[in-house]
């Protein structure tokens, strides 16, 4: 898998109170979930980004106050619409 080679300040870590580690681990799972907020990648790809389950990346996800469905004002009507006729 491609690296990405990020150029931090040294002292992030230690401003967070982070190892180095846990810094890059946190900017990983970071990455992937304000690329799933912003509708670039489905939960699965950015579960993936983030090297963890999908399940385990969905359930992260209010951590960060991102909601796990994140759907258009369309796509809701949409919805909706498609469980109005299967109710009626």
């Amino acid at each position: 898998m491609p690296e990405l080679l990020l150029k931090i300040p040294p002292d992030f870590p230690g401003i967070l109170k982070m190892s180095e580690a846990d810094f890059a681990r946190e900017a990983q799972i970071l990455l992937a979930v304000k690329l799933f907020e912003l509708g670039k990648l489905s939960s699965g790809k950015a579960a993936q980004l983030a090297g963890m389950s999908r399940v385990h990346f969905l359930s992260i996800l209010s951590q960060y106050q991102v909601p796990a469905i994140n759907l258009q004002a369309e796509e809701i009507d949409l919805e909706i619409e498609a469980a109005r006729r299967i109710t009626s």
